[in-house]
């Protein structure tokens, strides 16, 4: 009888110890039944492609960005070009002229820019279209000075573009930085215009022309130092300096040796002739 005891209890024993998790018996009974794992392979092919489309349309943009920023600095060099052309005789025939370049380069060529950038985030492309931008505000305002003697400021610029966009979208408008850019350029081209001036006998709009490119000057130095690409900004504050100071020679020049110069007796000229005499005489 005791053994018959042990032998059940031994059994009992047996049984307990062969038995296994309920969850890995469950998995035993039910093979099929298997704990679904996450694969991100697939997930991570479309999120790569995705970054790839992206960053070859954007290529993409900035290539046509950079032609059109070229179109742009090519024609309004042609705008300037005519603009010093301009003399004494034939001043509003060459402005009415450079009016016109300058409403096709906006029509034809600031379009296309316009279309391209509009409701995007054209600053993550200023670089490519910058160059452009500037060369078109240097002649823009350079035309504005020659034809009233007044700065054509940024808000009028923008006037201007306004309408080549669409409603729907986020028009695209010139900042502040590519403005003080375009007007440090401005500078050079307006010591340009005071020397020819100067050689066509037009002192006082030389002069009128100095004290302009002086005031710039003078405002830009106290916006400098707050500007964020101090670099771009320093190299053309050197060379603006350079052109006011060569205007101020010029004008200083012409007006000294202007008074040393006497009209012949009884002669009312006086002209910039060496000693009174007439340039016919020289």
């Amino acid at each position: 009888m005791f053994c018959s005891a042990a032998i059940q209890k031994f059994a009992v024993l047996a049984a307990k110890s062969h038995r296994f998790h309920p969850a890995l018996e469950t998995a035993l009974l039910n093979p099929t039944k298997r704990p679904r794992k996450m694969s991100t392979e697939s997930s991570m092919k479309e999120a790569f492609a995705d970054y790839a489309e992206y960053l070859n349309q954007l290529n993409e943009k900035r290539e046509r960005v950079v032609k059109a920023s070229r179109d742009i600095t090519i024609n309004s060099k042609k705008v300037i070009f005519q603009v010093h052309r301009i003399s004494k005789d034939n001043k509003q025939e060459v402005l009415d002229k450079a009016e016109k370049y300058l409403a096709a380069v906006t029509d034809q060529y600031m379009s296309r820019l316009v279309k391209e950038l509009e409701g995007t985030d054209f600053w993550k492309l200023r670089r490519a279209y910058s160059p452009g931008v500037q060369e078109y505000i240097e002649a823009a305002t350079f035309c504005k000075f020659c034809e009233t003697g007044t700065l054509l400021n940024l808000a009028e610029i923008n006037a201007t573009l306004l309408p080549l966009s669409h409603p729907p979208l986020e028009p695209f408008q010139i900042n502040v930085l590519d403005y003080l850019l375009g007007l440090a350029d401005l500078t050079g081209e307006l010591m340009r215009l005071a020397i020819g001036r100067i050689s066509d006998r037009e002192l006082e709009y030389a002069q009128k022309i100095c004290r302009f490119v002086r005031e710039i000057y003078r405002e830009l130095t106290l916006v400098c130092p707050l500007m964020d690409e101090i670099d771009d900004m320093k190299s053309k504050m050197d060379t603006m300096l350079q052109s006011v100071v060569k205007i101020e020679n010029a004008c200083f020049s012409v007006h000294v040796r202007g008074s040393e110069y006497v009209p012949l007796l009884g002669s009312s000229n006086l002209s910039f002739s060496l000693l009174g005499a007439n340039n016919s005489d020289l």
